[in-house]
């Protein structure tokens, strides 16, 4: 595609497609998302879409500059759909393991979009509203500025990173899944004790184990350290944690934030004006 974007008052076409519908950015974002699940990343191309929407393709240049620029509100819109799907209770720890479980879901979805877009960043409306939302419940729950970014950025790129690795293995074809699972059985699990004690002891954890996404488990570990921080953060210098309180601090506040109600996302805050 060339860089000739239609300025958005003029996009909209008068006349409707050979298919009978009225071009729009969210409708060809929505039979990219189809195209790209059905045949894959070789289908995201102009020709492609164009035929699939039973419109000219050089129509698709009034709304994106080229497929890069499509690509990256394909990732835009799968933030959006896992905000929509989100609902604060004001618990931070519970609302940000929701969350990232989403966004992980959404991601296996749509893998093969997952794959080309995780480690894309947009700029576009829902990812604004994502950062805004996830500092929200962070600032909200207590957390200093400092350390509430450091945790949004190991917070999103851990989805991200499990969502781009986990999508990729869905997106092999079945038999090559099925193959690297048997792997596990068919060589680690027939390893000797002898030269190697420490796999041939936990080998039918690994079967078990290695089928499934390691992120539920990763996220839990990141939200406990991030807990233990809040409450290292919450005592006096030199105190130890449990003259603090006990050592179970996940839904602890700082004096001063607010303590009631769910955080709402900027997405809802808008639609409620």
């Amino acid at each position: 595609m060339a860089e000739r974007v239609v300025p958005p008052a003029a996009r909209r076409r008068r006349r409707p497609t050979k298919t009978g519908v009225v071009l729009s950015e969210q409708l060809i974002v929505e039979t990219a998302l189809r195209l790209l699940r059905e045949h894959g990343a070789d289908a995201l191309t102009v020709r492609r879409l164009g035929l699939a929407l039973g419109a000219d393709p050089t129509a698709l240049y009034r709304y994106f500059r080229d497929t890069d620029d499509l690509l990256l509100a394909i990732a835009d819109e799968l933030i959006g759909r896992t905000l929509r799907t989100w609902r604060p209770t004001g618990d931070w720890r519970a609302d940000l393991r929701d969350l990232g479980l989403r966004m992980h879901s959404g991601s296996l979805a749509h893998p093969q979009a997952a794959v080309l877009s995780a480690y894309r960043v947009t700029g576009r409306v829902h990812e604004i509203a994502a950062v805004e939302t996830i500092l929200g419940v962070l600032r909200g729950a207590g957390f200093p500025d400092p350390e509430a970014v450091r945790i949004y950025h190991a917070f999103v790129d851990q989805a991200l990173a499990f969502a781009a690795l986990d999508a990729a293995s869905v997106a092999l074809p079945p038999a090559a899944r099925e193959a690297e699972a048997g792997v596990w059985r068919a060589t680690y699990a027939r390893l000797s004790p002898d030269t190697h004690p420490h796999i041939a002891a936990t080998a039918r954890h690994l079967v078990a184990d290695m089928r499934r996404s390691a992120y539920p488990a990763a996220l839990d570990l990141l939200l406990d350290a991030a807990a233990a921080r809040l409450a290292e953060a919450g005592r006096p210098s030199g105190l130890p944690a449990d003259a603090a309180g006990g050592s179970r601090p996940s839904h602890r506040r700082a004096p001063g934030r607010r303590t009631t109600g769910p955080v709402r996302t900027a997405t809802q805050e808008a639609d409620r004006t």
